[in-house]
């Protein structure tokens, strides 16, 4: 039961962390882009992520030689690629259309698993819920009625989003199929040391290997806490419990949104919150009968 308990909690910290970061960059962008903010941030989740590894077992520095290239591909595609897009749309859209969309990543996981690991089956609870959650995303894109009339159906901000949702899903399906043993701090720090590497090329080329603001320090400490509470809970309670408490992170963002930026939530996005509980319950269906 403690484990369980520590595991709930740790979500409930990941989500309130993954709620602060997108504003925070908003923040940090006052004086500076998303390019140079992605860099910094990454060296700063690698080196906060490095600090919980010595204070907890730093021998687990050390990966098998296997594990290596799911490492360099978490990083790549996970951190340089998904988080870069990501930061951008934030210069593009609200923090609570990026933090929705983001969150429809189970659709991807398990359409990823059943298409091209050919894993799983799809249930009808699998089919429900993908289709809720699709309409979730359109309601939350689309913002008002009057735009869903008109097939406004959202900006390249959004999409770029979804971009990066897909993207985050298969870094997740290779966590959990390769990396699941590792050491939460171990493996963030590779994941972000990987995407250092990749950022300070261009931060050297550029000359701006500077700190522009605290808040792009403040988003890479939040951003490897949320990550290493994540990796943590994620040890400890099923993954259908996991996706459910992720949901209150959107609820963070909005109310965030709406006193440290003044951004807006409108009726339909609010429907659209609720449709996203709808469709991962739906989801995780299948996962609660097997326990």
């Amino acid at each position: 039961m403690e484990a369980k308990r520590v595991g709930v909690l740790a979500i409930i910290g990941a989500s309130l962390m993954w709620a602060l970061e997108p504003i925070f960059a908003k923040l940090a962008y006052e004086n500076s882009n998303f390019l140079q903010t992605s860099a910094i941030r990454s060296m700063v989740v690698a080196f906060t992520s490095a600090i919980y590894v010595i204070l907890t077992d730093k021998s687990r520095f050390k990966v098998a030689k296997k594990q290596v290239p799911k490492l360099i591909y978490l990083g790549v595609v996970g951190t340089v690629f998904a988080d870069l897009l990501y930061f951008f749309s934030l210069t593009k859209i609200p923090v609570i259309n990026a933090v929705l969309i983001g969150h429809m990543q189970p659709i991807f996981i398990v359409l990823i698993g059943f298409f091209i690991l050919k894993e799983d089956k799809l249930t009808k609870y699998d089919y429900i819920g993908i289709f809720i959650m699709m309409v979730a995303g359109l309601l939350v894109t689309t913002r008002t009625f009057q735009n869903l009339y008109l097939l406004r159906l959202g900006t390249m901000g959004d999409l770029f989003v979804l971009l990066s949702t897909i993207a985050w899903a298969t870094t997740a399906i290779v966590m959990r199929k390769y990396l699941k043993d590792l050491n939460a701090g171990v493996l963030t720090f590779y994941r972000f040391f990987v995407a250092s590497m990749a950022f300070s090329v261009y931060l050297l080329s550029t000359s701006s290997i500077i700190l522009s603001n605290a808040y792009q320090v403040i988003v890479g400490v939040v951003v490897g806490a949320g990550t290493i509470l994540y990796y943590e809970g994620l040890k400890r309670i099923k993954a259908a419990q996991v996706s459910a408490l992720e949901l209150s992170t959107p609820f963070f963002a909005a109310f965030l949104g709406f006193f440290v930026l003044g951004e807006t939530v409108t009726m339909m996005q609010i429907f659209g919150i609720v449709l996203l509980i709808a469709g991962v319950y739906f989801l995780s269906k299948k996962e609660e009968m097997l326990f």
